[in-house]
């Protein structure tokens, strides 16, 4: 007498839809990478080793024509600090990312160092990498 039944379980998984899955997963990470965008003018910046970026971040940049912008709009040297401060308001998680194009006088980015470090404000020298 054969009490075994005729159908067997197979213990093998079939990999073709994880494959799917992670190819999916795949182009959807690499086209939303793509439309990240950072809020800053287009300059030619210094080269230097690492990467920095962040969208929570208020971007200064100084073009060689010397006009300060803050996030893309343009703003005058004496009211820097008092934009810069009014932007903060009590946010001390925020820092300023600092774009000075390439040929442009130290004395423009340590004016902006300044403010930061009298404000008490983290400051990070954007570059373009190597």
């Amino acid at each position: 007498m054969n009490l075994r039944g005729r159908n067997k379980v197979s213990a093998e998984f079939n990999m073709s839809s994880m494959t799917d899955i992670v190819f999916l997963l795949l182009i959807f990470f690499m086209l939303t990478s793509t439309m990240v965008t950072t809020n800053a003018l287009n300059l030619v910046l210094p080269k230097a080793k690492g990467k920095t970026d962040s969208n929570k971040n208020i971007s200064v940049s100084i073009n060689k024509k010397l006009e300060l912008f803050i996030d893309k709009e343009p703003v005058l040297e004496t009211d820097l600090e008092s934009k810069l401060l009014s932007m903060f308001a009590g946010d001390k998680e925020k820092a300023i990312i600092l774009r000075a194009e390439e040929g442009v006088p130290i004395e423009k980015a340590v004016n902006v160092l300044d403010i930061a470090n009298r404000n008490q404000i983290k400051v990070v020298l954007a570059v373009r990498p190597k």
